[in-house]
């Protein structure tokens, strides 16, 4: 599978994530295991992924918004990665 196919993969997840079709944990499992895609990124991107999947599966723990960081925010980080993942990805090509 080609990196922008594993980049299509994990981002339907999000949405996935977002609808309440997916959980937080089965999502990180899926990121992590996009190995092309994280290769062809770099260790920079491999890097800030793991952070915000390690803080997306701590917040799913709680029921209510953590104090330190919320669910949403999270999220939305990991779009904002997913857009600068896909610009580098086309940029590449």
């Amino acid at each position: 599978m080609s990196a922008l196919a594993q980049w299509q993969t994990l981002q339907d997840g999000l949405t996935q994530l977002r609808s309440g079709g997916l959980a937080a944990h089965g999502l990180s499992e899926l990121a992590r295991s996009q190995e092309v895609l994280l290769e062809t990124l770099g260790p920079r991107y491999r890097e800030v992924l793991l952070q915000l999947l390690d803080r997306l599966e701590s917040s799913a723990l709680f029921s209510e918004e953590s104090c330190s960081f919320s669910q949403q925010g999270l999220l939305d980080n990991l779009q904002v990665w997913l857009d600068k993942a896909q610009g580098q990805l086309k940029s590449a090509a």
